[in-house]
């Protein structure tokens, strides 16, 4: 008796088993054909010879990631070049800058907008989301029409006798970092103002009965709460800022050269597919010890509050 209920156990268990994986498996072969195969024909790329006409060589070849750091002389020896490294060092510092003034711009408007009454917020939390409804490339070309020598800002500033000549606006870092932050800006502000929206509006009164100012209650009370927000508005900025390539080749002209611009010249003007390949998986690369210290630290913050 005991043996024919443990079997029956087992064919049972063996079931659910396969049930749950039947349920999980069309899941499982869209992860394997979109991201797990793309990947791996990317590194498979990277390890080959470029043609000169586009594509790749079936030959092994560790040149791209040579490439990367040694430029090859005449002599066919190898010379340390830091051009790539610039790009790289340059694209992480627009990136930063951006998230930094992403972050000083989103979290006002996110604190602004837990305070408004319910039946507002979701007005302008449609407002916020508005321009997502245009495609990025019209709305960044827009700023070229606000920013160029004959634009709107030159034109009013003319108008009003501020200036007297056109400012140098376009083609600049400033209009580059103007754009990623006008493109990334909702994206701090939406995490933080989750966080915020279920805050105890109460915690502010008892600050106020104990006479905190607004910056201690801000410093104290206001912060850790929306702590998690501002690391998730960061990383959802300074992740995609990376790879830009629309903002920097539009607005910067195609000078202010980035790793999104860097890695999309070699697959079209360039024809080098393996070096390419092997450029996006450094930034790939560099995505992923973000993305590692973005889950660190939300542990870590987990943890503090409580395991919760």
């Amino acid at each position: 008796m005991n043996r024919l209920s443990t079997t029956a156990g087992n064919s049972l268990e063996r079931r659910q088993a396969l049930r749950s994986f039947l349920g999980v498996s069309p899941a499982l072969v869209s992860i394997g054909l979109f991201l797990i195969v793309p990947i791996f024909i990317v590194v498979g790329y990277s390890l080959m010879q470029a043609n000169p006409y586009g594509g790749v060589n079936p030959h092994f070849s560790i040149d791209a990631y040579v490439s990367l750091l040694f430029e090859r002389q005449l002599d066919d020896s190898l010379a340390f070049a830091d051009s790539y490294v610039m790009i790289a060092l340059r694209s992480i510092g627009i990136a930063a800058a951006t998230t930094v003034i992403t972050l000083l711009v989103g979290f006002p408007v996110a604190v602004w907008l837990a305070m408004q009454p319910a039946h507002r917020r979701g007005l302008l939390i449609f407002l916020i989301t508005v321009p997502f409804w245009a495609n990025l490339l019209i709305r960044t070309y827009a700023w070229i029409l606000l920013l160029r020598g004959t634009g709107v800002v030159n034109g009013t500033l003319m108008s009003l006798g501020i200036i007297h000549q056109p400012l140098n606006l376009l083609y600049t870092d400033g209009a580059v970092l103007l754009g990623l932050v006008y493109t990334y800006a909702p994206f701090v502000v939406l995490p933080i103002y989750a966080t915020l929206e279920k805050m105890d509006m109460r915690l502010l009164e008892a600050a106020q009965d104990l006479y905190a100012g607004r910056i201690r209650t801000l410093r104290k009370v206001v912060l850790p709460i929306a702590r998690p927000g501002i690391l998730a508005g960061a990383i959802l900025t300074f992740v995609p800022c990376l790879g830009a390539m629309i903002a920097p080749e539009l607005l910067g002209g195609g000078t202010k050269m980035m790793l999104g611009n860097l890695i999309f010249r070699q697959f079209s003007d360039s024809r080098n597919w393996p070096f390419g390949a092997a450029l996006s998986l450094v930034l790939m690369g560099a995505v992923m010890l973000v993305l590692m210290f973005y889950a660190m630290r939300a542990e870590r913050l987990r943890i503090a509050r409580g395991g919760e």
